[in-house]
């Protein structure tokens, strides 16, 4: 067995995510998948059973007529957890909350509620919400700018992190003989003060198993390189070759040690979609039949406008020139990916037709393939340092079933991936030390 193994998140994406706006007509799936709590359940124990790190569940709080199936009637990432929790054993429970419009007594309470349930499996995924119109839905007028989202941020994440220092381990004797409940020395009181937030503490519920929940953050910009750098025990991102994994990679690891972190302590889980076939070029022609069935141009000309504040873009001549104006609604939202957009429309000359199916045409995998290929592809990408795990997005049942039946033995006849968990909590999953006590 090698020292370094594997890490596998199930992504959930329930009935049809970004560019999957037509998963939901797949009849193995249920077409209420992403309000089925009986499905969640039975996706986790699939992913349990394959001795997956975690299960992983992304949100947003703003939606257009034209978001994706899934984005349109979901449930809230911890209400679901908590029922995860009571029917799993070993899975990592990762939910998605945002600095930007939740308050940190209110995020750490939760999250650690959440850890207790699990017995130490939590995880919080944080985010600055790039969609724009979020902000209409907290009574604010505008969303806040890319720096200040950055900032507090930052802020945030802090303040949740003293407070999940609230209780040293054993302040709680519960003595009955002395009837003795609480150690007060061992209680400790906030009392911050910032630019963004004041909060007073201290937060009234002990520490989990696992010290406190493992911190998970996704962002390629400058700004997400620091923030996940500085805060992430869990870096999400994608990477369309094993050079580039390599080049991430790098640089977040570089940026950690750089603020004094162990980068060994800071793991790198690309987002990955794998299909699983009889030979390898089967495996391409379920590639080939799934991007065309769950893709449409009209579908993917709505979703377009998501980077870009969701801008209407259906409102320009299809194949006038791409509006470069457009980019000026992006600056709240969704910026780099947005700039990257109009960037390329721009050097390449296209229409916003052009420029909507470059966004949709298919891109074929890198770990698409018979089993034996994929297993191989994903050890070569982990052993050269382009990666320390996958995200796995979880989109055709058929799919997720081969990958677990016919990859995962491969990847542990070849020693790396685990043969049992380690432990009962994520951090000991994950390899990651539990956080030091510091009042």
């Amino acid at each position: 067995m090698s020292k370094r193994q594997i890490k596998l998140g199930a992504l959930t994406m329930g009935c049809g995510g970004p560019g999957r706006h037509n998963l939901w007509l797949d009849p193995a799936l249920p077409a209420d998948a992403s309000v089925n709590i009986d499905w969640y359940i039975d996706i986790a124990r699939q992913a349990e059973a394959a001795l997956f790190d975690l299960i992983f569940i992304v949100d947003s709080q703003f939606i257009t007529p034209g978001s994706p199936s899934h984005y349109l009637n979901r449930l809230e990432p911890l209400t679901l957890l908590s029922a995860l929790a009571v029917s799993t054993r070993h899975i990592g429970l990762v939910g998605t909350l945002t600095t930007s419009y939740n308050a940190p007594f209110n995020v750490a309470r939760r999250l650690a509620s959440l850890d207790l349930i699990s017995k130490g499996r939590a995880g919080w995924n944080v985010v600055t919400s790039g969609d724009a119109g979020t902000a209409g839905n907290y009574g604010l007028d505008e969303h806040y700018d890319y720096d200040t989202r950055y900032s507090r941020a930052h802020e945030h994440v802090e303040v949740v992190q003293k407070l999940w220092h609230s209780y040293e381990d054993d302040a709680f004797p519960r003595d009955r003989q002395s009837g003795r409940f609480l150690d007060p020395a061992k209680l400790h009181t906030l009392n911050h003060k910032g630019e963004h937030f004041s909060v007073v503490g201290p937060l009234n519920i002990q520490r989990s198993p696992q010290g406190q929940p493992v911190i998970f953050q996704a962002g390629d910009s400058e700004q997400g390189r620091d923030l996940g750098a500085a805060t992430a025990d869990v870096i999400f991102t994608h990477a369309a070759s094993v050079e580039q994994g390599q080049a991430f990679y790098r640089d977040v690891k570089a940026r950690a040690a750089r603020l004094g972190r162990d980068p060994e302590q800071v793991l790198v889980l690309p987002g990955a979609e794998i299909y699983v076939g009889d030979t390898d070029e089967h495996a391409r022609e379920i590639e080939r039949h799934y991007h065309q069935a769950d893709h449409s141009f009209e579908l993917a000309l709505k979703e377009f406008g998501r980077n870009f504040g969701w801008h209407d873009f259906s409102q320009y001549d299809l194949d006038a020139p791409f509006p470069q104006q457009s980019l000026e609604f992006a600056r709240s939202s969704f910026f780099t990916n947005a700039k990257r957009i109009a960037d390329q429309a721009r050097d390449k000359g296209f229409s916003l037709r052009q420029a909507v199916e470059f966004g949709r045409q298919l891109r074929p995998g890198a770990f698409v393939g018979s089993a034996q290929t994929v297993a191989a592809k994903m050890a070569d990408w982990f052993e050269a340092r382009a990666l320390d795990g996958f995200n796995i997005y979880i989109g055709h049942p058929e799919q997720f079933r081969r990958f677990t039946q016919e990859v995962v033995p491969l990847l542990q006849e070849r020693g790396v991936y685990r043969t049992a968990y380690e432990g009962t909590t994520l951090r000991e999953s994950l390899g990651l030390a539990i956080p030091r006590f510091a009042d």
